[in-house]
C-alpha cells in the first residue's frame, strides 16, 4: 500500500510541475536550473572514492554512486561538473552503461535511462583540480561557494542536501580528515585504505577532505572528543597554543548548545591547521580548516591577537548551527549564515576577555571595515541578487561581514535580548537539517515585536549606504536648549531612512549627561534635552550602537583624546576619521588628532584604531613630499613611547605603527638596529616572524644592506614552509624594477597564483607607494586579469588582489585608467565592478578632496 501511494505521489508530482519551459542550460549553476533540481531530486547520498597518488602531478583516480529519488521527468538529470581533466563519456545508470553528454559544465543523464523514484548512478572519472590545492605532501579541499562541481560531478546548490560516504587511498605516512567518522583502515605496502562512515546531511560546499604529512593531536581535557590536524613546526607555539585551542572550541561548543537550545548537531568535531589557507577558517563539518597563524600564537601574542583566535574558533563553530545544520536555500543569503557566526562568536568571547570592554572591541571589529565599503561608490546591500552560483564568490566582503552584526545588533535592541533568543532557538529547531532565507527568520521575529520588520529590512538589508546625521539645537537667553532636532539624510541621496537607536552624550565640565536617540524617520526631537544648560561638547553615538557619520566639530577634535569613557572616546576618533573622509574635517586636523591620540592613548584596542587610521592617512592622503615632512615627527612620537614603560601589548601596538612609517634617516637606521638586535626595546618582544617582516620592510625601504639583510633573514627559517613563501615573496622585494614588473606579470599564469596569500603579500610590495612610480605600468594588468580570477580564484581572492594593485594608488592618472577600463568593459560583471570601486575608494576620496578642498 506504502509503495503504490508513493508511486501516486511521484505521478502527481511530475504531472503538476510548474518549471518553465523556456529552461536553457548555462555554465554555472543557474538559479533557474537549482529550482528545477530542487522540485526534481531529493534523498540524494552520494558514495565517493579518491585515489591519491604519491605525486601531485599524477591524476586522482575517482569513483562516484549516486543514490537519489527522482519526483518527474520533464528534464534530463543535470550533474554539474567543471573540469579540465579529461570527461567521463560512460556512466553506469540503474544497471546499465550508457552514454553521457558533457555540455556547459554539465554532464547530462538522459531522461529515458531515468525512472520514477529509486536511481543510481556510477561515473568513474578524474577528480577536478580546481579546489584540490594539491602540494608536495599535503592537499586540502575547499569548495565554497560552487566548487563542489570542480572536484566530482554532483548537484552543487546549498537547498540539495545529501549525505557522504567517502573512501580515500592515501599514501602510507599521510593523515586523512574528513567530515564523517573514520569506519576503518586498511594498509598495504605504500598506501592506506581511510574508509568513513555516512555523514550527516550536508549542502555540497561543505563537503572536504584534508589528506597528507600533518601531525595529529586529539584533545585529552575536553569533554567533547576532538582531534587536529597541524603543520606548525615551532615547538614553544604548539605548547602554548594547543590546549587553549581544544578549550575554546569547547566553551564556543558548551555556549552554542545553551543558546539554541539544541545538542551539537553532527558526528565530531575536528579540525586542521594548514601554512597555506587562503581563509582564517572555513566551516567544514566535522573537519573545519584554519590559516595556521590565526590559531598558533606565543608568548609575545597581544591580547588583540588572543581576541582575534577566539573569535575566529567561535565563529567558525557557531557555523556547525548557524550554515551547517540551517542552511540559507541560495547563495544570496549568503551572509545570513555569516552575519550569525560573527555575532554569536562576540557573545562567546566575552566571558573570557572580562577586561576588555566588549562594546568597545565590536566597534573596532565591525564599523571600520563596514564603513570602508559602504562610504565607497560601490557600496553594496546586505542581501545581494544572484543569478548563477558560478559569481557567489563576489558576495562576500565586509558588508556580510561587518555590516550584519550591526544590523543584527539594532535588531536584538528593538526585540530585547530574550525574544531574540527565543526567535532564533525557534529558527534552529524548525529548520534543523533543512534550509532557510532572511524571509524566514523575519517571519519567525516579526511576532515578537510591534515593528514592522519587512519595512525595517528594506533599508538595513536589501539596500546599500548609511545615513548622514545632522542636528540643529537652539538655545534661550538663559543658554538653555530651546530645541533639539536630530536629522538623517541618505549619504547616496536617495530616500532612505534607517531606524536605529543610539546614545547622545551631553558633556559639562564637571558631568556628562547621557540621551537615548531613538530614530524612526528623518528626524526626531530630543525631548529629554529640552531645558537642560548648554553643554561644552556634544559626543553624538557615544555608545557606539549607531550607523552612519555622526556630526563633529573643531572643539570635539581637540576633546577627542580627553574624553574618559573608552567606547566614547574610540566612537569620536572612527567619527572623526569618516568626517575627514567626506570633508569635513581637513586631512592635516584629522593627522594632528591621531598623533595627539597616538601619544596619549593607553587602551589597546583604541590604539591600534587610531593608528592604524593614522597610518592609512599617511601613505594614502599625503604626497611623497607631505610624507617626509611628517615623518620625523610622528617617529619621534613613535619612537619616544616605546622607550617609556609600557605594558608590552601596548609597545607591540606601537611597534606596528613605527614599522610600517620608518622608511627613511633615523627611523630607517633604528629600525635597522632593533632587527640586527643591536636595539633593544624594553618589554617589546618579537618572534621569528615579526623579524622576517621586518627585514622584508627594511629591503622595500631600499636599506643599503637590503641584500645581506634578505640573506640572514633566510638563513634564519627552519620552517621548510616558511622558507618557501619567503623566496615566493623575495623578487617582490628586489631593487630591480624591471625584475618587479616581470614578476608581477608572470602572475598572468594561474599556475601562478595558487598560493594566493602569498601572490598578495608580493603584491603589496610591488605596488606599495614607495614603488608606485614603476608598478602603475602594470595597474592595466592587474585590471584586466580580474574576470579570470574571479573564475579561478577563491572567494576573498579578487578583492584582495584590487586591494593590493590598484587600490593601493589615489593619483589623477591612476584615476584616469581607470574609468578608461571601465569605459572599454561596459558589460563587466556588476558585482566585480563594485569590487573595484570599493578598492580604489580612496582613489575617488582624495582626488574628490582635491578638487573641492576644505574650507
Amino acid at each position: 500500500m506504502k509503495k503504490i501511494l508513493f508511486c501516486f505521489v511521484l505521478a502527481l508530482l511530475s504531472c503538476t510541475d510548474n518549471v518553465s519551459d523556456s529552461f536553457q542550460l548555462t555554465e554555472g549553476v543557474s538559479e533557474q536550473l537549482a529550482a528545477i533540481r530542487q522540485r526534481q531530486v531529493s534523498d540524494v547520498a552520494y558514495t565517493l572514492s579518491f585515489d591519491l597518488p604519491q605525486s601531485k602531478e599524477d591524476a586522482i583516480n575517482s569513483i562516484l554512486n549516486l543514490e537519489l529519488v527522482i519526483h518527474h521527468l520533464k528534464y534530463p538529470l543535470y550533474l554539474d561538473f567543471k573540469t579540465t581533466n579529461k570527461v567521463p563519456k560512460l556512466a553506469v545508470v540503474n544497471g546499465k552503461e550508457i552514454s553521457v553528454e558533457y555540455t556547459k559544465e554539465h554532464l547530462e543523464i538522459p531522461i529515458e535511462n531515468l525512472v520514477l523514484g529509486s536511481n543510481t548512478i556510477t561515473i568513474k572519472f578524474l577528480a577536478g583540480e580546481t579546489s584540490l590545492n594539491r602540494n608536495n605532501d599535503f592537499l586540502f579541499t575547499l569548495l565554497v561557494p560552487d566548487r563542489a562541481r570542480t572536484l566530482f560531478p554532483c548537484f552543487d546548490q546549498p537547498n540539495i542536501k545529501a549525505t557522504y560516504t567517502l573512501n580515500i587511498k592515501a599514501p602510507k605516512d599521510w593523515e586523512v580528515l574528513a567530515g564523517a567518522s573514520l569506519a576503518y583502515k586498511k594498509e598495504t605496502a605504500h598506501f592506506t585504505e581511510h574508509q568513513f562512515k555516512e555523514s550527516n546531511p550536508m549542502s555540497s560546499y561543505l563537503f572536504s577532505f584534508v589528506a597528507g604529512k600533518f601531525e595529529k593531536i586529539h584533545a585529552t581535557d575536553t569533554a567533547y572528543k576532538m582531534a587536529m590536524l597541524h603543520q606548525e613546526k615551532n615547538q614553544d607555539k604548539i605548547e602554548i597554543s594547543t590546549p587553549e585551542i581544544f578549550q575554546l572550541h569547547q566553551k564556543a561548543l558548551n555556549f552554542l548548545e545553551e543558546y539554541t537550545e539544541y545538542e551539537f548537531p553532527f558526528q565530531k568535531l575536528d579540525f586542521a591547521t594548514i601554512f597555506i589557507h587562503p581563509y582564517n577558517g572555513m566551516e567544514h563539518v566535522g573537519a573545519i580548516q584554519y590559516r595556521q597563524s590565526s590559531l598558533f600564537l606565543d608568548k609575545s601574542a597581544t591580547q588583540s591577537r588572543e581576541l582575534r583566535r577566539a573569535k575566529l574558533i567561535s565563529h567558525e563553530t557557531a557555523h556547525m548551527w548557524f550554515g551547517n545544520l540551517v542552511t540559507m536555500r541560495w547563495f544570496n543569503d549568503v551572509w545570513l549564515k555569516e552575519v550569525f557566526a560573527n555575532f554569536m562568536a562576540d557573545k562567546i568571547i566575552a566571558p573570557d576577555f572580562e577586561n576588555i570592554d566588549h562594546n568597545l572591541n565590536f566597534l573596532v571589529s565591525h564599523y571600520p571595515a563596514a564603513y570602508q565599503v559602504d562610504r565607497s561608490k560601490g557600496a553594496n546591500p546586505i542581501r545581494q541578487k544572484l543569478d548563477n552560483l558560478n559569481n557567489a564568490g563576489s558576495l562576500y566582503g565586509s558588508i556580510i561581514y561587518h555590516k550584519a552584526p550591526i544590523m543584527m545588533r539594532q535588531l536584538e535592541a528593538l526585540l530585547g535580548e530574550d525574544k531574540f533568543q527565543e526567535g532564533i532557538a525557534s529558527y534552529i529547531s524548525k529548520f534543523a537539517n533543512a534550509n532557510a532565507d532572511w524571509n524566514d527568520l523575519v517571519e519567525i521575529l516579526d511576532k515578537k515585536t510591534a515593528l514592522n520588520l519587512k519595512e525595517w529590512s528594506a533599508v538595513w538589508v536589501n539596500s546599500p549606504g548609511r545615513p548622514i546625521i545632522t542636528s540643529d539645537i537652539t538655545y534661550d537667553k538663559n543658554n538653555q536648549i530651546q530645541s533639539f532636532f536630530i536629522k538623517q539624510t541618505a549619504e547616496d541621496a536617495t530616500d532612505k531612512t534607517w531606524p536605529q537607536v543610539f546614545d547622545v552624550a551631553l558633556v559639562y565640565p564637571d558631568s556628562t549627561y547621557s540621551l537615548t536617540a531613538t530614530l524612526k524617520g528623518q528626524q526626531i526631537q530630543l525631548q529629554a534635552a529640552i531645558g537642560l544648560p548648554k553643554p561644552r561638547h556634544i559626543l553624538y553615538n557615544s555608545n557606539a550602537y549607531g550607523y552612519g557619520v555622526f556630526p563633529i566639530h573643531t572643539a570635539e577634535l581637540k576633546y577627542a583624546p580627553y574624553i574618559e569613557d573608552e567606547v566614547a572616546r574610540a566612537s569620536c576618533y572612527l567619527n572623526s576619521y569618516e568626517n575627514t573622509l567626506n570633508g569635513t574635517i581637513s586631512i592635516d586636523q584629522a593627522f594632528e588628532l591621531y598623533k595627539e591620540g597616538v601619544h596619549k592613548e593607553t587602551n589597546e584596542l583604541i590604539l591600534l584604531l587610531i593608528s592604524n587610521q593614522l597610518t592609512h592617512i599617511y601613505w594614502n592622503y599625503f604626497t611623497a613630499e607631505q610624507r617626509l615632512a611628517k615623518q620625523e615627527q610622528i617617529e619621534e612620537l613613535l619612537f619616544s613611547r616605546l622607550q617609556s614603560a609600557e605594558p608590552s601589548n601596548i609597545k607591540k601596538t606601537l611597534f606596528g605603527a613605527f614599522k610600517n612609517m620608518a622608511h627613511s634617516g633615523i627611523a630607517l637606521k633604528r629600525l635597522h638596529k632593533i632587527w640586527n638586535s643591536d636595539l633593544k626595546i624594553p618589554n617589546l618582544i618579537l618572534n621569528q616572524d615579526d623579524y622576517t617582516n621586518i627585514a622584508m620592510l627594511l629591503a622595500l625601504y631600499n636599506h643599503p644592506d637590503h641584500k645581506s639583510i634578505l640573506s640572514k633573514a633566510r638563513s634564519k627559517l627552519k620552517d621548510p614552509n616558511k622558507l618557501e613563501r619567503f623566496d615566493f615573496i623575495r623578487p617582490a622585494l628586489s631593487q630591480d624594477k624591471d625584475l618587479r614588473i616581470n614578476y608581477f606579470n608572470s602572475f598572468a599564469h594561474k599556475e601562478n597564483r595558487e598560493k594566493e596569500n602569498w601572490v598578495i603579500s608580493a603584491s603589496y610590495y610591488i605596488h606599495h607607494p614607495l614603488r608606485q612610480n614603476s608598478a602603475i605600468e602594470t595597474l592595466e594588468l592587474s585590471l584586466n586579469l580580474i574576470e579570470e580570477i574571479q573564475k579561478t580564484g577563491d572567494i576573498f581572492f579578487p578583492k584582495a588582489w584590487l586591494d593590493n594593485t590598484i587600490g593601493m594608488y589615489s593619483s589623477k592618472e591612476v584615476l584616469v585608467l581607470l574609468e578608461d577600463f571601465f569605459k572599454t568593459h561596459p558589460n563587466l560583471n556588476p558585482q566585480l565592478k563594485q569590487k573595484i570601486l570599493q578598492a580604489t575608494n580612496d582613489l575617488y576620496t582624495l582626488q574628490k578632496l582635491i578638487s573641492t578642498p576644505n574650507e
